[in-house]
């Protein structure tokens, strides 16, 4: 009897204990966190239940060297990939992801409950390559009113044809088309007429001092332009932030262009360099209108605006020039949100590493106080800030602030602090589940399940009768002990592993019709009832175990080649079903055995007729008593 009572307790222990981690929708002690406060009972919904997003990535291969063979990832590097896009999107507050592994190449990411599937995506896939680059912006100079060209350094001004050795055909042409002229190669298939040029011949002294100026823009160019947007490249060249020439030629008419440093070409061994000729931009119109057709200068036109006795003015555009100085996202240890305490606005805080630190600190006391030099911040070659430098910042610590929001703040930081991922991903398939549909599963699922349930219950104490109760008793421990640990591991429950769950519902009320069937015969052999009960537990128990095992060792060949070949649903079937059929062989044998023993020790065990499905009046005890009632 007391050890009854010792397994009693236990049973009723586990049973409060499971109670209450169910009846808290989430549960939080120290580190310790289960729970969601959004789904059933706060269990953890896979994507089927609770709607998200189920997205397919491919790991492209990449190259080590600019001449080496692109290399394919191996399992050391998808392990990498995948530890890293968990970490991402875990700190990002999307939820717990499931990534999977597939085949040699393929990441399977769930996201169940996610609502923003494209910040899910913007956070899995961006590079997030961080990069601090010296900033220098150089005011125009008039290369007149310097001094370094005048008049008495240019022997004369012309519009001309274009020479022909800077046509396509010749083979001189340059790899950057002049700005403002069109190109030579397609208005000289179309036209017969020459295409006007400026050409502006110097002295020689003039041209080694203009080859002077023109070498060190065109160096200047060559660094902007590796990052200059093509899209806006003309506007970026008027607007003075890529380096280039402004000219102005004063005379029958005044006209003036920027001209890409490029588009200057020197004609052989002399002293003359060719200019395009700036074309004519269209007129503004009132919306609605239609612009005017504008047709390019002929070379008489261009002439008679020149004149014969011209003058030409340059004013050099330095542009600003972008330098690394070797201060990129490798040297982070740390990057996070905040607001500034001062203007409230979202902030990215930096803290650098010991290399870090020195690079930044060299770089902010060179250029402190300068109004025309600044460090700009990109991300993935998009420009987040160029600040000024105040003062010498040496203590290894930056802040990144410009017009974004605080999640975006937050979603950047989780990327620079999350590192680079090791190989380039791409988005192969992208499958969406609504909440609605992911909702009616559940809540058809939690009906099928009760339904299940109480017609198990019916059919178990109409029949068997009072270890029939007894049974579903144990089955309703059953259910609240395997909801606990699903909460408590946390399983990622889907459909599949509700339909697992009542498989092994079936399975635990199997285990019990099998004891109650070796209990009926022991009594009708004459057993007293405690020892039918315990000589029927420990007869159906090899049964019991054999058939519990091979469903075991069913659920782990499902669970590894599932896992292997990324099949989720499978997956998610086996684990549940494992973990439903370890915990229904404790609800048979434990808990369904101790409730017998404390029945049998009480009044009840007199009754004989209540513990047998049929045939009560045949048990030798009941006709025995039957014989001394006669007599």
């Amino acid at each position: 009897m007391r050890r009854n009572a010792r397994a009693l307790i236990v049973v009723l222990l586990l049973v409060v204990a499971a109670g209450l981690f169910l009846g808290f929708q989430r549960v939080e002690i120290g580190p310790f966190v289960r729970g969601d406060d959004t789904t059933l009972l706060g269990l953890s919904l896979g994507l089927d239940l609770q709607g998200g997003s189920h997205l397919v990535y491919q790991a492209q291969p990449i190259s080590d060297d600019e001449n080496a063979t692109p290399r394919a990832p191996n399992a050391e590097d998808m392990t990498s990939l995948q530890r890293i896009i968990e970490r991402r999107v875990n700190s990002s507050g999307l939820g717990e992801p499931i990534i999977q592994i597939l085949g040699d190449d393929r990441l399977l990411i769930q996201l169940p409950g996610v609502r923003e599937p494209e910040r899910a995506k913007t956070i899995i896939g961006e590079t997030a390559r961080l990069e601090f680059k010296h900033r220098r912006i150089r005011a125009p100079r008039n290369l007149a009113t310097e001094g370094i060209i005048t008049d008495a350094d240019i022997v004369s001004v012309a519009a001309e044809p274009i020479p022909d050795e800077l046509l396509p055909d010749s083979g001189a042409a340059s790899d950057v088309a002049p700005s403002g002229t069109p190109q030579a190669g397609e208005q000289g298939a179309q036209e017969s007429e020459p295409i006007p040029v400026i050409v502006v011949e110097f002295t020689p002294q003039g041209a080694a001092k203009f080859d002077e100026v023109l070498n060190k823009l065109t160096q200047d160019f060559q660094v902007a332009a590796a990052t200059a947007n093509f899209l806006t490249f003309q506007s970026q060249l008027e607007a003075g932030i890529l380096p280039g020439l402004n000219v102005t030629i004063s005379g029958n008419e005044s006209i003036s262009g920027v001209v890409a440093p490029p588009g200057v070409t020197k004609l052989g061994g002399t002293n003359r360099y060719v200019f395009p000729y700036p074309q004519p931009q269209p007129a503004p119109v009132q919306p609605g209108e239609i612009p005017p057709a504008i047709e390019p200068h002929n070379l008489e036109t261009a002439q008679v605006r020149v004149g014969d006795s011209a003058t030409v003015n340059f004013i050099e555009q330095p542009g600003r020039i972008d330098e690394d100085f070797g201060l990129g996202g490798d040297n982070l240890s740390r990057a996070y949100a905040s607001l500034h305490a001062q203007s409230d606005q979202p902030i990215i805080n930096l803290e650098f590493d010991s290399l870090g630190t020195r690079l930044f600190g060299e770089k902010t006391t060179e250029i402190a106080g300068s109004l025309t030099d600044s460090i700009a911040i990109f991300l993935d070659d998009q420009e987040l800030i160029a600040p000024v430098v105040r003062q010498p910042i040496t203590t290894g610590t930056a802040i990144i602030e410009g017009g974004f929001t605080l999640e975006r703040a937050q979603d950047i930081s989780l990327l620079l602090e999350g590192g680079r991922l090791p190989f380039p991903i791409t988005l192969i398939q992208e499958r969406s589940v609504d909440a609605i549909l992911g909702s009616d599963s559940l809540a058809k699922s939690v009906v099928a399940g009760a339904i299940g349930l109480v017609l198990v219950f019916l059919f178990m104490t109409l029949y068997y009768r009072v270890p029939g109760l007894v049974a579903s008793l144990a089955l309703a421990i059953y259910t609240l002990l395997v909801l606990a640990i699903f909460k408590l591991m946390p399983v990622t429950l889907t459909l599949s592993g509700v339909a697992a769950t009542i498989l092994s519902v079936g399975m635990a009320v199997d285990a019990n019709v099998l004891i109650f069937e070796r209990m009926k015969d022991e009594l009708r052999n004459g057993r007293t009832l405690i020892s039918a009960i315990n000589i029927g537990f420990n007869r159906a128990w090899p049964a019991i175990r054999d058939s519990n095992v091979s469903t075991l060792i069913t659920c782990a060949i499902l669970y590894y080649f599932s896992n292997q070949l990324g099949t989720t649903i499978v997956q998610g079937f086996a684990a549940t079903l494992a973990i439903g059929v370890m915990v229904s062989m404790f609800s048979a044998i434990v808990v369904s055995r101790t409730i017998l023993r404390v029945i049998a020790s009480t009044g009840l065990s007199r009754l004989l007729g209540a513990f047998v499905p049929t045939g009560a009046s045949e048990l030798p005890q009941q006709s025995t008593s039957a014989a001394v009632q006669r007599s």
